[in-house]
């Protein structure tokens, strides 16, 4: 400690909180093991962290695609987390980054678009629900300048254009309408190369699904943090489409031909199908 004379340091003589550990970081804070590792240690990897999202849109609406997988660094944390989540009768939302943080922001959004259409007796329109989004992610702010970073896609039916619209996000909160496709999370860009190549402006609802699953088979065939489908384990991706009659969380069964196909096909050509190859229709 600094020499103060034989004067008891400021410390000592200051009003304030009555934890000693309070006391202890104005006197000392070097001595803090927390502190210590609070400054020299990145702890984001503790927490579970989401991966890749995709998304499609066509005449009919749009589709989003989630994978099931978890990782805390290099360790698989959970095999079955869902990622894709209805937000309200015409919306979707799909989470990347630390999963608790973004699960809590998704129970949020979805009370506030909830509690709108209570209040004002109609739904927000979709680029309402995109900017409130926006603020509710630059709320996160501060968690993510920590490395708990929540990264969300936002997609729905806009009643008003009659159409489908995807949006994505940065950390402070930026909003960005991307055109046709777009991927989040750590395979994210595996997951575009393999839509770009695959994606047609007049693609069904089923189509759009079955280049959802591929993109994320191919992913998860270069990015270890994302999950493929597991047949073992009876674990698909979730899949949801909004379109004009509302929001649809597909259901396993209808999801497992897709799968089957795109694996049968994998066994003949395991870089996937070629460009302009016929796709689940």
């Amino acid at each position: 400690m600094t020499n103060t004379g034989g004067m008891l340091p400021p410390a000592f003589l200051r009003n304030g909180s009555p934890s000693f550990a309070d006391f202890l970081a104005d006197l000392a804070p070097d001595v803090l093991t927390a502190r210590l590792l609070q400054a020299s240690i990145d702890t984001s990897h503790l927490a579970p962290h989401g991966t890749t999202i995709v998304a499609l849109r066509g005449a009919f609406g749009a589709v989003m695609a989630g994978d099931r997988r978890a990782t805390m660094g290099n360790v698989i944390s959970q095999r079955d987390i869902e990622k894709v989540f209805q937000a309200d009768d015409h919306s979707v939302i799909g989470i990347a980054g630390t999963a608790g943080l973004a699960i809590e922001l998704v129970r949020l959004f979805q009370v506030e678009l909830e509690h709108y259409e209570k209040i004002e007796g109609v739904q927000l329109s979709l680029d309402g629900k995109a900017n409130r989004l926006s603020a509710l992610l630059r709320g996160n702010l501060g968690m993510a300048m920590q490395g708990l970073a929540v990264v969300p896609m936002f997609a729905g039916f806009d009643l008003d254009r009659q159409r489908g619209r995807i949006f994505s996000y940065d950390v402070t909160g930026g909003r960005y309408e991307e055109h046709d496709y777009h991927a989040v999370g750590s395979g994210s860009f595996f997951a575009r190369g393999s839509i770009k190549k695959m994606y047609r402006e007049d693609i069904s609802a089923q189509t759009a699904t079955a280049i959802a699953l591929e993109a994320l088979y191919d992913a998860a065939d270069d990015d270890s943090a994302t999950g493929g489908p597991d047949i073992a384990r009876g674990i698909y991706p979730v899949v949801a489409v909004t379109d004009i009659d509302g929001v649809r969380i597909l259901e396993d069964s209808e999801l497992l031909p897709i799968v089957e196909s795109i694996i049968a096909g994998r066994q003949r050509r395991p870089d996937g199908p070629l460009v302009n190859m016929e796709i689940q229709s």
